[in-house]
């Protein structure tokens, strides 16, 4: 009994040990760990070329690096094109943020270059998509309930800001009506966008980036083994009693990348580490359009 006691002591202070790890120096990735695999010679895979592939990085790398360093940190985006692994990490060491694309994830035949990006961004947002972080598993319990909360921001967070910040500044000074003159637009987007926008750039970057979240959704639900359509119109109804910090639902995730591509406030309204409403469309500040699903998000003040 005295043995069995002691190997439950000794794992009790092994597991927050590596939770930890995990969350402090770990990876974080834009989607559940899965065995797929589409190496760089597969065929029937999507039109993302290596050239795409390294232009994301490339552009992406620059829009962003002195913001990075501002905060004190450097940015480093691995190429790691090669790799069949279809998942993006995000990862801390000490003061170089690294982000970690693999090859495999732009073969998927449900990915573009635009959603390509959009993978970046969301990786971007875990080093600097700001409040709610990921909350460190093993704390806040016992008498002080003090909460502790890991580098990363949460999912939900790091998929709002990727539409809402990081993408239309990758797009901002490309010519988006010409991008988006040949697609397919659901009338719900192109109307909702419209209601949001009054420059026709602007309207077509909402577009361009709601598309683009659609693309990454629907890799979501693939993986995930769904089979229902994912829809702009109908939303996720589901409400969280707190703030989820995992992945959410492949269609929670579409409703967020679809919020982030509407919301009307400024590019350059930098999002906060501490403030959770700073820089971006609130509830509290009176939006209904463009503020974050209740799926996985819960406002403090509900």
């Amino acid at each position: 009994m005295k043995k069995l006691l002691k190997s439950l002591m000794v794992i009790a202070l092994i597991i927050p040990s590596l939770s930890y790890s995990c969350d402090e120096h770990g990876l974080t990735g834009i989607m559940e760990e899965n065995d797929l695999y589409i190496g760089p010679n597969e065929k029937g895979v999507s039109e993302v070329s290596y050239p795409d592939f390294k232009d994301v990085i490339e552009r992406i790398t620059r829009l962003y690096e002195k913001d990075f360093r501002k905060r004190g940190l450097t940015l480093f985006i691995q190429d790691s094109w090669e790799n069949g692994s279809v998942n993006a990490y995000a990862q801390r060491k000490g003061s170089t943020a690294l982000v970690n694309m693999f090859g495999g994830i732009a073969r998927h035949e449900t990915m573009s270059k635009d959603s390509l990006a959009l993978v970046t961004c969301h990786e971007l947002g875990h080093h600097i998509g700001g409040t709610p972080k990921k909350e460190r598993p093993g704390y806040g319990y016992g008498s002080s309930r003090r909460k502790v909360y890991t580098w990363a921001s949460n999912e939900g967070q790091a998929d709002y800001f990727a539409s809402m910040k990081c993408l239309r500044r990758y797009f901002e000074k490309e010519d988006n009506v010409k991008a988006i003159e040949n697609r397919e637009v659901p009338s719900f987007v192109r109307i909702s966008c419209q209601n949001q926008f009054n420059s026709a750039e602007d309207v077509a970057i909402c577009i361009r980036s709601a598309l683009a979240g659609y693309s990454l959704a629907n890799l979501f639900n693939s993986i995930r083994g769904r089979y229902s359509a994912l829809s702009f119109e109908n939303k996720d109804p589901s409400r969280v009693l707190k703030t989820y910090d995992n992945h959410p639902a492949p269609q929670c995730r579409l409703d967020t990348y679809f919020a982030g591509a509407l919301c009307d406030k400024d590019l350059y309204d930098e999002v906060s580490d501490s403030e959770v409403d700073k820089g971006v469309c609130s509830r509290r500040e009176g939006y209904v359009i463009g503020v974050r699903p209740l799926c996985w998000f819960r406002p403090f003040y509900q």
